[in-house]
């Protein structure tokens, strides 16, 4: 039960598995934040709600 190899934080992941969530999740979470961004943009074009 008490691998040596694994962290102690209770994740039960390697470094190497951490840092590839991590990357997979900001990847992702930057591409939300674009496609966000784009519509707000298209949105406030078409209809501006500072004026």
């Amino acid at each position: 039960m008490n691998d040596p190899d694994r962290p102690s934080v209770g994740t039960y992941l390697t470094d190497e598995e951490a840092k590839e969530i991590h990357g997979a999740f900001m990847g992702t979470f930057a591409l939300y934040v674009t496609i966000a961004l784009v519509a707000h943009a298209l949105m406030y074009w078409w209809k501006p709600w500072f004026v």
